[in-house]
Formats: C-alpha cells, structure tokens, sequence
C-alpha cells in the first residue's frame, strides 16, 4: 500500500511542508542543505500512498567515533494520517538497505509524535528501544504570537512583562538584529562564557557559520545581539521557517545577567516573527517539571515568562542493527549522567 522515493526538488519538499502542521525547521531542506556542508549524507524520503505524496522524512548520516547511525529528525511529517504501524515499518524497510550500505549500527527516530501509549507500542513493537540521550528537544515550549502584541505581554509573568517594558525605557539598552556573519563573532564571545558556566559541549564556530549560511540565502535566519552600554552581553540565533520562530541558539553574560537585556531581545525576535508573519514563538528545548536540578531549570524558567505552554514528543527511539550498538548505548547513558539530564 505504502511506498518510498526520494524528492530532488526543494520545492515540491516544501510545498508539501507548507501545508503540514506539526514540523519544525530540522525537516526543512536548508536543514539538510546545512547537514550536506557539515559532511553528512542526507536523503529526502517521501512516504506515498497509491501516487499520493503523505509524508516525508529527512534522514541523515550521523559520523561519531563509535560508529555511524541513521537519524531521522523529528519526522517523519504526516499530511493527515496517525503515524501507523504499516507507514513506520514501509520507512524502515527502506532505512535498513541504507544503513547496511552505509554500514551504520542503528537507526534513531526523533519523533514528533505524541507522547502516548500508542505511539510507545507503535515503536517497541517493531523492535525499538528508548535512547539513553537525545540529540534534538523531546519537550519545547511554544508560544501564539497571532495576538496582538499587548494580548501578548498581558498573558506573560509579570516579572518579565515589567523587566521588557523597564529595559525598553533603558538608553544604555540596544538590541540589534544581523544576517552577516560578522555577527557570529561577537556572538560566539559570549556564547563560550555561557558554555563554560552551564557545562555543556557547544557547537563549534563553524557549525554555526554553515548553519546560518544555509538558512540565509532564503532570509530564514537572523543573530540578534543585546548591548548594555555598547558591550554585547546578550545574543540568539533565531531561524524563521513556515509560519514560525525558532529560539535555535542563546547566550547571555554571567556578570550583566541582572540588566535586562535578554527579555528585551526575546520580545524583539518574537516582535520579528510576527513581522515575518509568524504565528507560533518556538523556544525550543525546556526541562521537565519534576527535574529542579537539571541544567536547563533557569533556562525554562526564563523561557516560560513569555507565556505559552509545552510540547511533549515520544522520546528518542533507537533501533540496534549490530552488536556495537551496545558500546554506544553504554557512552550516551553515561553522557546523559554526567550532563544531569
């Protein structure tokens, strides 16, 4: 019933995109443009029914020194169908004569699918495990900007609503929004003293560089940088994609971190989504309510100021092909222990 092939063309991908509702930018074909410069290989899968287009899934080729693993993220996006037994089990197929041609050891699903029982048995029962790690956010936050900009700020903390109004009245406040790259150096600045203060493993410069130069030839992408009397103490990389605003990448300042120049930033780039024609302020990745101690816990605090509500995603599903899946298994459980997720 359900069959696979591969789409060349950006624009028949995207126009199928366009009309789906559950996505983010990693299934994007400038995410894939991006992974292709990085030096993974990518395949763009679409899902038919009979002829009809249903479903794509952007796959690609995850290189790390314990081996290779095929990682499909946050897909696959479904026209209208549940994500079914049959539609999985037609992708996998699929995936299993890459991934012994690529001699890869497993294949990793980032779904965006609900986080419920059906999904959970729809994965275990054709073989899936849970993964010790995840590469991309199970548990976002989202936020309607279709409102209009004071519904907005009404339905905000009320500590951040009066920290955006205080800096907006703030001369020694600016915000400044680029598409250059010349941008990223001032934001890898702080964006290194914010690594070093949360512990986690940064991306390098030039992965953001390829990011950003991926996105912006379509104007999808856009640094924005918080000053406090000239000096850059506050900085996003913000990507804009079908109808939504994406908080990608951040980084503040320890020592100004009581000025506040992030909440006016945030309020900017959602000000800016909606100028885009945005409808949905994506802030990407939060903490779950019942970890306080885990390291993104004053991060989703800040996050969840703005208003909105969360997003939960089945978690990470890993399929072992080979015996060597179990040393990756052992590492990223590990990882995740030391990382206190």
């Amino acid at each position: 019933m359900y069959r696979i092939t591969e789409i060349s063309k950006k624009e028949d991908w995207e126009g199928f995109l366009f009309n789906s509702k559950e996505k983010t930018f990693l299934i994007s074909w400038n995410w894939g443009e991006f992974q292709k410069s990085m030096g993974s290989k990518v395949w763009r899968l679409a899902i038919l029914n009979k002829e009809e287009l249903i479903g794509e899934a952007q796959v690609i080729k995850v290189m790390a020194k314990r081996g290779g693993f095929l990682l499909v993220p946050h897909g696959p996006v479904l026209k209208s169908e549940s994500l079914s037994g049959e539609i999985l089990k037609t992708i996998l197929d699929y995936l299993r004569t890459i991934a012994v041609k690529e001699k890869t050891s497993f294949i990793r699903f980032s779904p965006i699918c609900q986080d419920n029982k059906e999904n959970q048995k729809l994965f275990k029962d054709l073989g899936f495990k849970e993964a010790p790690l995840h590469v991309h956010p199970e548990l976002t936050w989202e936020l309607d900007i279709s409102l209009p900009e004071e519904e907005i700020l009404k339905k905000m903390r009320k500590t951040t609503r009066y920290l955006i109004r205080q800096a907006e009245k703030n001369k020694d406040i600016e915000i400044i929004k680029s598409e250059n790259l010349e941008a990223l150096e001032d934001f890898n600045k702080i964006y290194k003293e914010t690594v070093k203060r949360h512990h986690f493993v940064p991306f390098p410069v030039d992965y953001l560089e390829k990011e950003i130069t991926a996105f912006k030839s379509d104007g999808q992408i856009v640094v924005f940088l918080g000053k406090h009397q000239g000096q850059v103490v506050s900085g996003a990389i913000i990507v804009f994609w079908q109808g939504i605003g994406f908080y990608h990448h951040g980084a503040s300042w320890q020592k100004y971190s009581k000025t506040p120049v992030s909440y006016l930033l945030q309020w900017e780039a959602i000000k800016e989504a909606k100028k885009r024609g945005c409808i949905i302020y994506n802030f990407w990745g939060i903490a779950p309510e019942n970890k306080k101690n885990h390291p993104w816990a004053g991060l989703t605090l800040f996050k969840q100021g703005f208003g909105g509500n969360s997003k939960q995603y089945l978690k990470t599903q890993d399929l072992p092909l080979f015996f060597n899946y179990r040393l990756n298994y052992l590492i990223e459980t590990v990882r995740r222990i030391k990382r206190g997720l």
